[in-house]
Parts: C-alpha cells; structure tokens; sequence
C-alpha cells in the first residue's frame, strides 16, 4: 500500500537528499517560528526579572521557583505524553498543546500576585514543554540525517531571533507600560504563527504505517529502558544546567554587578541575537560538512572559557559586555546545534516521539532543579549585588564537563549499533 502523497514520508526514505525543496524550507521557517514562541516565552522571564521581582516584591529564591515552576510542570507533562506521542499526526499533536501554550501566556499576562503568576507559569509549562519535542520530531521525520545539522542550525535561529526581535520589544513594552504587556503581545503574534501552521503545515503521519506497540506504557517503559536513550538522557539533563542557571539571574548580574542601564539591555539582547541568528545556520553547515561531534568539542570548550571569563566580571564597558556575550552565544549555539542534531539520530522511527518528549521532559525537570539551586547559591547584599553567580559558572563548567564524557561514550555506543544494525541487513 501507498502512502498518501499528503502524508510527509520520513528522512529515511530520503537519505541521498542533500537540497532542501520549497515545502521543506517553509516547514523549517513554520518551525523555527514556533520554537521563537516557545524560547521567547522562557527568554522574557529573565530580562522582566529585574522588573518582575520588585514589582511584585519577592525575592531571588521566589523568582527561582516561578521560572523552575514552568520547567517541572513541562517535564510532568513530557513524561505524561510520551507513551502517546508516536500514536497520532504530529501535526495535530502540536497545534493541541500549542493552542494551551498560548492560552497559558495569555493567563501569564493576567497575573497580578505572584501566586496568580505561578499558577499561570505551571499551566503554561504543561503545554509549552511538550512543543520543543514534537518539533525536533518532526525535523527528524522530514529531513534526512546529512541534513539535519543545517535543519538544526536553522530552527535554533529562533533562540537568536527571540533576542533580536522578541526581547528588545518585549523589554520596550515592559518599560513603556509593564511586564504584562510583553505576554499579550507574544500571544497575539503566536496566534498568527499557530493559523498558518494550520493552513499550510502538511499532516506528519508517515510513522503511523509502521507497527506500534498496542500499551502506550510499554512504549514509554521500552523507551526509558534502551541504554543508548538511557545515556542520550544523561548527556541531555547535564547540557541544560546551564541555561537555567545562569539566564534567568543575567538580567540582574547585568544591570546590580555591572553597572549596565536596565535601558541598554535591548541593545544588548538585540546585538547578541543578530550575531547568533548570522553564526547559527552557519555552524549548522559546518556541522554536516566536517563532523558534529567536532564542532560540539569546540562549542563545550569556547562555552566553559566564556562562561568563566562572564561570570567573573565587575564593572565592564557597555561594547565589552556586548563581545563578551556574543562570544558566549556562539560557544552555546556550537554546542546545541549539533548535539541536537546527533540526538536525532538516537531513536528509531517508531520511538521518535516518545524519545523527544521524554528529552524534553528531562530538559525541563533537571533545568527547574537547577533553577532551585541556583536561587538558593545567590543572594544580594545590602548594596543590591548578586553575590556567588561566580559559583553558578563553575556548577556549568562540571556539568558540561560530564555531558562531553556521556556524549562521547555515547558516539561509540551508537557507532556500535550502526554497525551490528548494518550486519543484519546484509
């Protein structure tokens, strides 16, 4: 039996595809708008940080609980979903949880008391947490694997867009009326995004032919169990301290410690996100061309290095800041480009789903963990500092450590199984 041709085939049946078609490039651009709304919404938390706190009175420690409360109700609802998230469209799975996204947002800029703010963070995660997945899923099913570093390279331009675009604006509106308004004006532009998804994305349903385990929990309990995945979730929980311990406190350790106007920070967002949204696609390339675990080594070592170099830094000028920050951006995006990429290749087919929301759900609960933390190792002095974000960098640089030595096990476990996989086909 045929597929429909309305039915995307998967990047298997594709291997010697190497030139994306006009279809492929406008999915890419549908997905990568779509992470922009998932990234901003994250994103925004730490640059309203310095205005949320005092807005609403409460302390680092608190603000530490309302950015983890997201990251543990997106991990619950990764874990939830993923014994199902191989059974239906994915399509139709996306604009689901994408719709409650929206809906939470809209909620978030409702919110006038931080009980009211954490309730709508929690809501928000549950929908929210589960999109990164379905998309990485479906680049996975559409583009082939010499593909995918380029796919990957291009939809992580939402992290960069989200500062050139999404913060500076958000922080306009933040400081022209209040932290409210940023919410209602990214829910308004994701509802557009979300129609046209719905217009002109095709249905993702290709793995729907292949034989799937009756019990969605013997799929879930045979995907937590596979050792490669066992260690691909490793690397993943490890990679993602950092963001979540270092961003949602730069706000402040940028403006108290270094002595940066709260009104310089959408040009720095601003210029961070140009220089990223022009190396991303092209670490992607060089990702394809000469080895993404490569490129990851490079990425991990000039990430520690700038990591080291940010955290330990007093009183800097405002164009110093901005090429400190640029070059820690470009040590981030060499490490997630192609570590996302190589984790593509990790599943089979029939497990895709599953794998990437489990993933994502250890993305969110391990980076709420860190968020904790990371709200009980700083504190301000009496002059308004934030103390020990040194402290924050060397937790980062042990973790990215440790995620290197799994990945690295993890390319041989994989080269392994390649192979034994080739034998039996032969």
């Amino acid at each position: 039996m045929t597929t429909n041709s309305t039915t995307t085939s998967p990047a298997a049946s594709e291997a010697t595809a190497t030139v994306f078609s006009a279809y492929q490039k406008m999915v890419v651009g549908m997905l990568a708008f779509l992470q922009f709304a998932v990234i901003l919404d994250f994103m925004l938390m730490s640059p309203l940080g310095a205005t949320i706190m005092p807005s609403l009175a409460i302390s680092a420690k608190q603000f530490g609980l309302v950015v983890s409360a997201y990251a543990f109700s997106a991990g619950l609802s990764g874990l939830l979903t993923a014994g199902f998230a191989d059974r239906y469209d994915r399509k139709k799975l996306l604009l689901f949880f994408y719709t409650g996204f929206i809906l939470g947002t809209v909620w978030c800029g409702l919110a006038q008391t931080y009980e009211v703010l954490l309730v709508a963070r929690i809501v928000t995660g549950l929908f929210g947490g589960v999109i990164g997945s379905i998309v990485l899923a479906i680049a996975t099913d559409l583009f082939a694997p010499q593909m995918r570093g380029r796919v990957m390279g291009m939809i992580q331009t939402a992290f960069a867009a989200s500062q050139v675009l999404g913060i500076p604006f958000g922080l306009y509106l933040s400081n022209r009326w209040d932290w409210h308004v940023p919410f209602f004006a990214m829910a308004f532009i994701g509802f557009i995004g979300g129609l046209f998804v719905l217009w002109k994305m095709k249905p993702v349903a290709a793995h729907l032919a292949i034989p799937q385990e009756h019990s969605p929990w013997k799929h879930l309990f045979h995907t937590v169990t596979e050792p490669r995945y066992l260690l691909a979730f490793a690397a993943v929980s490890f990679l993602q301290t950092g963001g979540f311990m270092l961003m949602p406190f730069s706000s402040t350790f940028v403006v108290n410690n270094l002595g940066i106007s709260i009104h310089q920070l959408p040009t720095l967002y601003m210029i961070t996100g140009v220089c990223t949204i022009f190396f991303g696609p092209m670490i992607g390339k060089i990702s394809d061309g000469v080895g993404k675990f490569k490129v990851f080594i490079f990425g991990t070592l000039m990430s520690m290095l700038m990591v080291v170099i940010y955290t330990h830094m007093e009183s800097v000028p405002f164009p110093l800041l901005v090429v400190v920050n640029v070059l820690l951006f470009v040590g981030i995006f060499s490490r997630m480009i192609p570590f996302q990429a190589m984790m593509a290749s990790v599943p089979t087919p029939v497990q895709r789903g599953s794998f990437s929301a489990i993933s994502a759900s250890i993305q969110q609960l391990s980076g709420g963990v860190a968020s904790v933390i990371a709200g009980h190792l700083v504190s301000f002095d009496a002059s308004g500092k934030l103390q020990h974000y040194d402290t924050l960098g060397y937790v980062v640089i042990g973790t990215s450590i440790i995620a290197f030595c799994i990945l690295w096990r993890l390319q041989h476990v994989n080269g392994r199984t390649a192979v034994l996989s080739s034998s039996r086909l032969t």
